[in-house]
């Protein structure tokens, strides 16, 4: 090791008090506006889900989840019917964005190398950025408005279409996720795999996705959560219904729409519903977050 006489005079120099003093002041500072910030960025967070909270937990009984949509100037009632039509149409969405986006992901992080790929990656991404509106309207436009054509007038919203729009929603957030997770599983995992005579796509849909089901699931879930309280699209496809629905070629209430119809009522009554269905959404989704977090935490 070099003594100190021969290292530079830059190495040698110490900070004055008042140097130290300005420096420690200055790191005070940047502590004290970092967390200021992020104190500000999560009190509007906590203030609207205590809010929240107090409005719709009181809702929170047996006959919310029971009862189906009371008539209008009627006490009571529940959001069943909305409930179980949010179920049936995330699960259609599921059957639909899930298998194409987990298999486009796993394309694009194995054989995506090349332009075909490139092409793919930018229309997920555009896809993501497209407002949950427009693909309400184009999913009216292929699977809705031509049925209502072939029945001579008869408008044919239907669960099915609101599962294609919510699914078509999924398929970028799935895809994306999952390429980034399957590229960091470590390559020797496949040149074993090979090794020992399995084939390429075997290797990839049992040893990789294997090793990296933790990260495809938290994309899954988090699709899931983004979907779910989703309005605009379901306007115009799955529409609404007031009572329960088990026939997914039918229109089919969801939590979302029910809670956008019941808010803007001048039903007291319809009112305080819609805050109990808010508040099953946001649980909804904290749940399914707390649960992509856990998958994380497995997989790491």
């Amino acid at each position: 090791m070099a003594s100190s006489k021969s290292l530079p005079s830059a190495y040698l120099f110490t900070p004055s008090p008042a140097i130290l003093a300005r420096r420690k002041f200055a790191n005070k500072v940047m502590w004290f506006c970092c967390t200021a910030t992020t104190v500000i960025a999560i009190v509007p967070l906590l203030l609207v889900l205590g809010y929240l909270t107090i409005r719709g937990l009181p809702m929170m009984k047996p006959a919310f989840f029971l009862e189906v949509q009371p008539a209008a100037g009627e006490t009571g009632g529940g959001m069943h019917h909305a409930i179980v039509g949010t179920l049936m149409i995330v699960s259609l969405a599921s059957c639909i964005g899930l298998p194409f986006g987990i298999m486009g992901g796993i394309y694009l992080s194995e054989f995506g190398a090349n332009r075909f790929g490139f092409a793919v990656r930018f229309a997920a991404d555009v896809l993501n950025g497209i407002p949950s509106i427009v693909i309400g309207i184009f999913v009216y436009t292929i699977a809705v408005l031509p049925i209502t054509t072939a029945t001579h007038g008869r408008i044919s919203f239907s669960a099915f279409a609101g599962g294609l729009a919510l699914g078509i929603m999924m398929i970028p957030t799935i895809m994306r996720t999952t390429e980034e997770i399957v590229k960091l599983v470590p390559m020797a995992l496949r040149e074993g795999a090979l090794a020992l005579g399995d084939t390429r796509w075997h290797a990839v849909l049992k040893i990789v996705l294997g090793a990296a089901k933790g990260g495809v699931i938290t994309g899954v879930l988090l699709a899931i959560a983004r979907v779910s309280g989703e309005t605009a699209p379901l306007l115009f496809t799955a529409f609404s219904a007031s009572d329960v629905n088990y026939n997914p070629t039918q229109p089919t209430a969801s939590l979302p729409v029910t809670i956008y119809n019941f808010a803007i009522s001048a039903d007291d009554n319809w009112n305080a519903l819609a805050w109990g269905g808010a508040f099953v959404i946001v649980a909804l989704i904290f749940v399914l977050s707390v649960a992509s977090r856990y998958a994380t935490a497995n997989r790491q």
